[in-house]
């Protein structure tokens, strides 16, 4: 059975930087895609940036520049950097691993940036 836990989320000031992670546990033999989204209140969950196994990015417009997605396979972990954080970035991230076929999802983690 395949898990995944978020952690680094918080409440920081706008323009601060937050590092999160998620790391799968269980029977995994490799993971192709991971990924980040999020939702914020009263709005559809929404790609942030999504990593393949040969580590091609891609970011949505809202966050480029600005936010950095990386894995690390031997701890099946990605990570998000977010820097210069802005009050719209408030919302609870997801990550979402693609696994033979197959998307798992964490429970998710909130960012709460203040202005």
């Amino acid at each position: 059975q395949v898990q995944l836990v978020e952690s680094g989320g918080g409440l920081v000031q706008a323009g601060g930087s937050l590092r999160l992670s998620c790391a799968a546990s269980g029977s995994i033999f490799s993971i192709n895609a991971m990924g980040w989204y999020r939702q914020a209140p009263e709005k559809q969950r929404e790609l942030v940036a999504t990593i393949t196994a040969d580590s091609r990015t891609n970011y949505a417009d809202s966050v480029k520049g600005r936010f950095t997605i990386s894995r690390d396979n031997v701890k099946k972990t990605v990570y998000l950097q977010m820097n210069s954080l802005k009050p719209e970035d408030t919302a609870v991230y997801y990550c979402k691993f693609t696994i033979r076929f197959r998307d798992y999802w964490g429970r998710g983690t909130q960012v709460t940036v203040s202005s």
